[in-house]
């Protein structure tokens, strides 16, 4: 699992363009600069859309005063998917909307969860970071994939 001190993983995901799907290297996404990345479990889903997402697209100007140069939602979902939901959540430039859907960067990461259990199968786990040229400087993973508090936008303006 990642922690403090690591250096993102070399792994790279997409983000859908008006160009369509085009790949994002995280390493190269996270160089040079200071950005904020949060991942969860899956779009559309209740504490993803009703608390995760939208908190950080109502303090994107915030966190940004704060110094990051960029604020990235990462999910397992695809770029479709993905897309989709950053239009349906109105999030427009505040929040760059990135695909893991092949679960490359997730299993590197070391944050994958199953839930299966409950007809979801594998996902990701719920968490925030800060990425400092490519330096995890700060990660808070929650413990129930159902809360977005350690990993909501709030404490990560607290940890900036």
């Amino acid at each position: 699992m990642l922690k403090q001190g690591d250096r993102i993983p070399d792994i790279t995901v997409r983000r859908m363009t008006a160009d369509g799907p085009t790949p994002v290297p995280m390493k190269d996404y996270c160089a040079g600069r200071k950005v904020v990345v949060f991942a969860l479990p899956g779009a559309f889903t209740p504490t993803c859309s009703e608390q995760h997402l939208p908190g950080y697209v109502q303090h994107a100007d915030a966190i940004r005063g704060k110094g990051a140069a960029a604020i990235a939602c990462l999910s397992t979902a695809d770029f479709f998917v993905m897309d989709a939901w950053g239009k349906s959540q109105d999030v427009g430039t505040s929040v760059d909307m990135l695909s893991d859907g092949n679960h490359e960067f997730t299993r590197a990461a070391g944050m994958t969860i199953d839930l299966s259990a409950s007809g979801l199968g594998e996902r990701s786990l719920r968490y925030s970071m800060i990425v400092d040229d490519g330096v995890i400087t700060h990660i808070a993973v929650e413990d129930n994939p159902g809360e977005a508090s350690v990993s909501g936008a709030e404490a990560m303006l607290a940890a900036l």
